[in-house]
């Protein structure tokens, strides 16, 4: 997969190819350096972030198989067990989605205030060289809006994945992969499509194998 033959399948994405090409690199170094990729939407944004997630923490279209060294030490760990483990375990690209933590983002909606318990998340979690990543078909999404301003601070670069205008967060993100649709499910049906070529390309660049 490539950039490409993204816009060669999707031509209207063409507006789209600079920060295709942005993000891309970014997350390239992110995670070259060891870093990780924390991702956050709303409703079918929520439910891409997942997506997202499964398709970098495991094989996608390659097995990943695990180093050697890696295979040694599970078996060392335990022979049994460690066997098993390093035939069946398959190298990540980290990414974790704020969707998920119920417990978590209930307390805090309780005890503080729920519209920022995805910044929580970005305080707890992100580093200095890490991405976020903000899935707004609107780009208004005040949680994700929070969420972003935080990875700022934090010294993490931000990608914000959106339609129509841009809103909020595509004006504040470092880059901004706004696609050109208006319509809420018109925008989702492009995000797809453009998650899925990053994490192919990604895939491509770190497991050759």
């Amino acid at each position: 997969m490539s950039i490409e033959e993204l816009i060669g399948r999707y031509p209207n994405l063409e507006v789209c190819r600079g920060s295709l090409e942005a993000a891309y690199k970014t997350l390239e170094e992110c995670f070259a350096g060891g870093g990780k990729l924390l991702i956050a939407g709303n409703g079918g944004s929520a439910a891409d972030s997942d997506h997202i997630v499964g398709e970098l923490m495991k094989g996608f279209v390659k097995r990943r198989p695990l180093s050697e060294e890696l295979k040694q030490a599970l078996e060392a760990a335990d022979p049994i067990r460690g066997k098993e483990l390093a035939e069946k375990l398959q190298e990540a690209l980290p990414a974790i989605a704020l969707t998920n933590h119920a417990a978590l983002s209930s307390a805090f909606a309780n005890d503080v205030d729920g519209v920022l318990s995805y910044a929580q998340q970005v305080n707890g979690y992100g580093r200095t060289g890490d991405v976020f990543l903000g899935i707004s078909t609107s780009g208004n999404a005040e949680n994700v809006m929070y969420a972003a301003v935080t990875a700022r601070a934090k010294g993490m670069r931000v990608i914000a994945l959106t339609g129509k205008t841009g809103g909020k967060l595509g004006a504040f993100a470092d880059i901004s992969i706004i696609v050109p649709e208006q319509e809420t499910y018109k925008i989702q049906e492009l995000h797809l499509p453009i998650y899925h070529a990053l994490c192919l390309m990604l895939e491509e660049r770190f497991y050759e194998r």
